[in-house]
Order: structure tokens, then C-alpha cells, then sequence
């Protein structure tokens, strides 16, 4: 399948300063677009929306809804995300193009099932004061979120990077315009924009797998079998979602760092404002993640592995895996370096952002904090990535279940020391795990050859 890194490699052929930008550009686009577009647009609704929509506590509301929806979507789906994009793999590698289409509808319909059995509930018995519309646009939202991170996921995982931002620009457009059409209905309003949004972005992903990989029948259950050989990818899946979220999680319910918002939903003003302006700090990291990951370091494991599979001489073998180390070193290197310049130039202008907005210069330090730890976030993703391609599973698994307790228990730790020690949870456990990745895969790339040999 021809995929993002060709696009890529077509970019940087003239090796000229105007290639190189719009190849940066491109992959920043592709690797963060999705994301920005979502998280822009919530945001955008929400400002669009103040002195429409009164009180001003009803726009809040709408917005700590989808926070809370999107976070809980995403660890829920985090058991099958990985293990089953593994599955499809595996079946596109036997020329099994027959089951993409009905394994992908029958997990669409599980994930229905199970996340439909959990939002009903809790719709009806968690929100007693809030009306009927709310909590059936609640459960709508949560369901359709659910379905949307799977095939998210499908389609990056077969390569279709395009088609995954056109329909995240297409679905966050109408959720945008609906949102603001249906704004003087309240909360119940903006809900209802958001989910007609996501509806069309889970219709057009439907499309898009139906089109590529056309089947003789709609649904099949055959991957139920394929998730049981994965259970180390689907606790990965979930433990990394749930370490992502478990420090906001933690400022949420804590009554000294938050405040009610509705039913049994609470947010941080002390909290989520920086760690949102931290994670637009991202973006630069990203795209240098994807451009080294998808062209220089392929295209070395490809010939790697290609030569071992197919007699290639020692020779080239060795001299193979000699630049998939130094690719893979450099990789992530050049993004420590360039996630490095996006921390600092927003440590000039982050006193001037917050006061634009009219926060207290007392977020500053919170805010310095949270973007050194949102660029750790950037080379642990790289360093997660080159484990995954040398399929280290084990190794995965052990970094993010080592994340998810430290930034659990450094995060607890933190707010128990007081407000100077706010966010240096989320941090520090980001930093103890990407020197130890550091570490596991320099180890791990000294024995490559001992391991593609003697261990098969």
C-alpha cells in the first residue's frame, strides 16, 4: 500500500529548502491535523457561542461534556485499537483482503453494543436534573466517539492519512456550522451539532474501508479469535489511554483543584488551560516524528528485512542494519531537538498568551511545566514507535504500564505537596520513561542481529 512515506520521499527528492519546508509542513499536517482540527473546533464553538448562549456556564458544559466523552471513548477503545489494527495487518500480509470489510462491521457492532450497554445507564442514572435530550445526545456522542477512534485508527494503521484528515476537516466543518445553528437550544443545541458531526465523519469512514476493500458479506466476528493471540496490544491500548488521562483525571475530582460542572462531571480551571496550550506545542515534534519515522527509517528496515527474509549477503545485512540504528537514533534525536525550540518559543511567548486571556500570571510556572511534559509525550510516541516496528511488544508494555503508575501516583503525590508542585506528576513520569526506553533500546538495537537470527 503506498503510504504517507512515499508522499514524503516525493517531496524531498529535489533536496531543496522549499522541498524540505513543505515536507515538514505536510507531516505536521497529517500527523497532528486530525487532532488540532478537533480540538480547535471544540474550542472555536465554544467562543463563538459566549453571550449566545446564557448563562455562560450552559457553553461550559457543552465543553467539559465532549472532554469527558472523548476521554473515556478513547480508554475504552484503547483495549481493541491496537490489537485489532494488528489483526488486519496480519490478514493484508496473507492476502486476506476479504475479511477487512465484515471484521471491521462486526467490531463497529461490538463497539456499539458495549459502549451503548455503558452510556445507557449512566445517561439515565448520572444526570437525574439534566433533560432527556441531554443525556440521550450524551449517550448518542459517547457511542459514535467509541466507533470513530476504531476506525480512526483502521485507517491510519492501512495508511490512509489523507482520507482520515479530509474527514476530520468534513465532519468537524458541520459539527462547527451545526453547533452554531443549533446554539440557541443551550447545551442540548451544541450537543446535538457535535454529534450530527460525528456521524458524518463515521459514515465517511464506513465509506472509505467499503470502497477499498469490498466483501461478498457486511459483517463477520472472525477477529473475536485474532484480539485473544494480542493480549499484550490490547493492555497496551488501554493502559497507554488511561495514563494519558489519568493526571486530569485526577485534577477533575479532587475538590481543592476543581469545581462542579454538571452531575457527576467536575473541571480544573487550574489544570486544563495549560495543558491545552501545552499540547498545541506538539505540532513541530509531530511532524519531524512522522517525516523521520515514515521515510528515513523505513526505508531501512524495509531493506533490513527484506534482505534477511530473502539471502541477502552479510555484507549488506549488517550494512542495513548498521543505517536502521542510525535512522532510528537520529530520528529521535532531531525530535528532541526541534520538540526542544517549540518548548522554548513558547516559553517567550506563554506569559503573553495567558495574559491575552485574562489567566493569572500564577499558570505561568504550571504552564512551563506542562509543555516540557507534553514534549516528553512527543519522543515517548517515537520511542513507543520504533519498539512497535521491532516488535517489542513486552517492551511497550512495560513503558506504559510503568507511565500510567507513576503518573498516578506522582500526580497524587503533587497535589498532596500544594499548587508549586502542580504538574510536575505528569512530567516526571513521562521523563523516568523515555530514559528508560532510551536505555531498553539501545540494548535492544546492539542485539538486533542476535535477535533476527538465533531467536526465530
Amino acid at each position: 500500500m503506498a503510504g504517507i512515506g512515499f508522499e514524503l520521499r516525493k517531496l524531498l527528492r529535489r533536496d531543496n529548502l522549499s522541498s524540505w519546508i513543505r515536507a515538514y509542513a505536510y507531516a505536521g499536517i497529517i500527523g497532528s491535523g486530525p487532532w488540532i482540527i478537533s480540538i480547535v473546533g471544540l474550542v472555536f464553538v465554544g467562543f463563538m457561542s459566549v453571550g449566545v448562549v446564557k448563562p455562560d456556564l450552559l457553553v461550559t458544559q457543552f465543553q467539559v461534556s465532549i472532554t469527558y466523552l472523548i476521554a473515556l471513548s478513547l480508554i475504552l477503545t484503547g483495549l481493541v485499537q491496537l490489537a485489532y489494527t494488528r489483526y488486519i495487518a496480519d490478514r493484508l500480509f496473507e492476502k486476506r483482503h476479504d475479511l477487512v470489510l465484515p471484521t471491521f462491521m462486526g467490531l463497529q457492532l461490538l463497539t456499539t453494543f458495549v459502549s451503548g450497554a455503558l452510556a445507557l445507564p449512566a445517561a439515565l442514572f448520572l444526570f437525574p436534573d439534566a433533560s432527556f435530550m441531554f443525556r440521550l445526545l450524551l449517550m448518542s456522542g459517547f457511542v459514535l466517539l467509541s466507533n470513530v477512534w476504531v476506525a480512526s485508527v483502521m485507517l491510519t494503521g492501512l495508511k490512509e492519512y489523507k482520507q482520515v484528515l479530509v474527514l476530520y476537516a468534513l465532519g468537524y466543518g458541520l459539527a462547527i456550522v451545526s453547533s452554531l445553528v443549533l446554539r440557541p437550544l443551550g447545551t442540548e443545541g451544541l450537543l446535538l451539532g457535535f454529534v450530527i458531526g460525528q456521524l458524518v465523519l463515521l459514515t465517511g469512514m464506513i465509506l472509505i474501508v467499503a470502497h477499498h476493500y469490498p466483501a461478498s458479506r457486511f459483517i463477520g466476528f472472525e477477529f473475536l479469535q485474532g484480539l485473544r493471540q494480542y493480549p499484550d496490544l490490547m493492555a497496551v491500548g488501554l493502559l497507554f489511554n488511561l495514563a494519558l488521562w489519568a493526571d486530569k483525571f485526577i485534577f477533575w475530582f479532587n475538590a481543592d483543584t476543581s469545581s462542579a460542572i454538571i452531575g457527576p462531571l467536575r473541571a480544573s480551571e487550574i489544570y486544563d488551560f495549560p495543558i491545552f496550550l501545552a499540547y498545541l506545542s506538539v505540532i513541530p515534534g509531530m511532524a519531524v516524528f512522522l517525516l523521520r519515522m515514515e521515510t528515513d527509517f523505513v526505508e531501512y528496515y524495509d531493506k533490513f528485512y527484506d534482505a534477511v527474509r530473502n539471502g541477502g549477503s552479510l555484507e549488506y545485512i549488517e550494512e542495513m542494519r548498521n543505517e536502521m540504528v542510525w535512522s532510528a537514533r537520529q530520528g529521535l534525536f532531531e525530535i528532541i531537538k526541534i520538540q526542544s525550540l517549540a518548548v522554548l518559543f513558547y516559553f517567550v511567548i506563554g506569559p503573553g498568551v495567558l495574559k491575552f486571556f485574562g489567566i493569572s500570571e500564577l499558570y505561568e510556572l504550571l504552564l512551563m511545566i506542562m509543555l516540557i511534559g507534553a514534549g516528553l509525550q512527543v519522543v515517548f510516541l517515537g520511542l513507543l514507535n520504533v519498539f512497535f516496528y521491532l516488535d517489542r511488544r513486552r517492551s511497550v508494555l512495560l513503558l506504559v504500564a510503568l507511565f500510567a503508575l507513576l503518573n498516578i501516583g506522582l500526580t497524587l503525590l503533587s497535589i498532596k505537596l500544594g499548587p508549586a508542585w502542580y504538574g510536575y506528576g505528569f512530567a516526571a513520569s513521562l521523563l523516568v520513561v523515555v530514559l528508560l526506553g532510551f536505555f531498553m533500546l539501545d540494548r535492544q538495537l546492539d542485539k538486533l542481529e542476535y535477535r533476527t537470527f538465533m531467536l526465530q
